[in-house]
């Protein structure tokens, strides 16, 4: 451990504001020196116990519970001390200056402060107590911050199998098959006259084709799970007056944007978070994409800029045409062009949707001439919204999975890729003609390693650092 690591902390654990009822939580090595200055009454362990919490006079700075969860059986696997107040911001920070206090003062018997070292907790640092006290790993670490940050309903239920530790026993498990087949070839590696006979006998292609099945399962569910965190940024871009701002309006079911007949009315983007089968989907509305020659005004301009941009930056991008204007020369070959500018990245990986707007307005509302897999809507009526959001599920890559999805950070599906890597180079190795089973254990202790960082069991400090930074302050 770090030696901030063995300084006994506090912190306000509820949100900032008023509310019904606020935390101030404690954890230290041994808290019963500060339980008595605050609580005149003894604290049963795991019990809530109703009383006044007292100034430097014994005077209540306010009633409520306090609870003592004594080592190791607390959240942060020291003793813990939690008190539940009426949620007024000044209580908060008066009980919060109250424990500093308490902490500072010498005891007259030792000679000493009475809780030394006693400071505010940095974000996170009560779960990063609990990971390095082994009372969460890091992957359930990290659903804690993930559960309290679940924008739908899916991501949080996937943040709660990860809390509960469903993806950890799942890496854990392929992390002993890893280790069982690096234990036969390292074994091996002592009897070379015989390694060919040896690893065949015990099926060592066969325990390499199982870790990589399993390594599969595990990588699909994970990219779901990722996905239910992040969401997928989609910007609808196309030229002006296509109707970009009324299809934004049309998928939040709500007047985000307005809506003008006039060419440049969206001058910046317009943002909006929508949920699809509990999957964030973060719709961004730009500008009218035009030759910035073909407009005098200086916003405009600035705004066709911005819009490009966020193509640059979009998971997928919804291309929107306007049905009644397809036969029109000028249009067509404005199109063109901003087809030809679309990053390549999102073209060669077929995230760009064409949408064909207005069928409203034409015959039968059957459109004539549009591009293969592209979809015809009318934002005005709502007809093909429902089928826009099935195509922006298949875009986003998912997929419903019969057991459920744990969340998912970006380091856990690129740690898994790197795993991905390894698994295949010692496939290779081993299905050669004659194996180099020193390079395939190479391989396999390195697919185990990457698999290991996920919860945690190679985690350099400054890794640590990021995550649980960005946790908020009390937990």
């Amino acid at each position: 451990m770090l030696p901030r690591h063995h300084d006994p902390i506090v912190a306000i654990a509820t949100a900032p504001g008023r509310a019904a009822v606020g935390i101030v939580r404690v954890s230290g090595r041994d808290l019963r020196p500060l339980i008595a200055q605050m609580c005149p009454r003894p604290l049963a362990p795991r019990q809530a116990t109703y009383g006044p919490f007292l100034d430097a006079e014994g005077v209540p700075i306010d009633h409520g519970l306090a609870l003592h969860f004594p080592a190791p059986h607390s959240y942060t696997g020291e003793d813990v001390l939690e008190l539940q107040a009426h949620g007024g911001p000044v209580v908060l920070q008066l009980l919060l200056a109250r424990c500093l206090e308490v902490a500072a003062a010498i005891d007259p018997v030792s000679g000493h402060s009475t809780l030394p070292g006693l400071r505010l907790a940095l974000p996170g640092e009560f779960t990063e107590r609990a990971y390095l006290n082994d009372k969460l790993d890091l992957a359930q670490a990290e659903a804690v911050s993930d559960l309290i940050d679940a924008s739908t309903q899916a991501a949080a239920r996937s943040a709660t199998r990860s809390l509960s530790g469903a993806f950890s026993t799942e890496i854990r498990a392929l992390e002993e098959q890893l280790m069982r087949l690096r234990m036969l070839v390292e074994a091996t590696l002592d009897f070379p006259e015989e390694d060919i006979d040896f690893l065949q006998q015990a099926d060592a292609r066969g325990q390499l084709a199982a870790i990589s099945a399993r390594l599969g399962r595990i990588e699909d569910t994970t990219r779901q799970g990722a996905l239910l965190r992040d969401g997928i940024t989609v910007v609808i871009a196309g030229q002006p007056n296509v109707g970009k701002s009324s299809l934004l309006n049309a998928l939040a079911g709500a007047e985000l944007a307005i809506v003008t007949p006039i060419a440049g009315t969206t001058r910046d983007k317009v943002s909006q978070t929508l949920q699809i089968e509990g999957v964030p989907v973060h719709v961004v509305d730009t500008a009218g994409l035009r030759d910035a020659a073909d407009t005098n005004d200086a916003i405009e301009r600035i705004g066709i800029e911005r819009s490009w941009r966020e193509i640059e930056a979009a998971d997928a991008l919804l291309f929107l045409h306007d049905l009644t204007r397809l036969d029109e020369p000028q249009y067509a070959a404005a199109d063109a062009l901003i087809r030809e500018r679309l990053p390549r990245a999102l073209v060669e990986a077929q995230r760009v949707l064409d949408l064909y707007n207005k069928a409203d307005l034409q015959p039968n509302g059957a459109p004539t001439a549009t591009a293969a897999g592209s979809v015809c809507l009318s934002a005005r009526t709502g007809a093909g919204l429902d089928t826009l959001r099935q195509r922006l599920l298949q875009m986003a890559g998912w997929h419903e999975h019969p057991e459920g999805v744990y969340t998912a950070r970006a380091r856990h599906v690129h740690a898994l890729a790197q795993t991905r890597q390894h698994v295949d180079l010692a496939t290779a190795k081993l299905q050669a003609t004659v194996p180099a089973l020193d390079l395939l254990a190479e391989e396999l202790r390195l697919a185990q390693r990457a698999l290991g960082e996920i919860v945690g069991h190679a985690t350099p400090d400054d890794l640590l650092g990021e995550i649980f930074s960005r946790f908020c302050i009390g937990k």
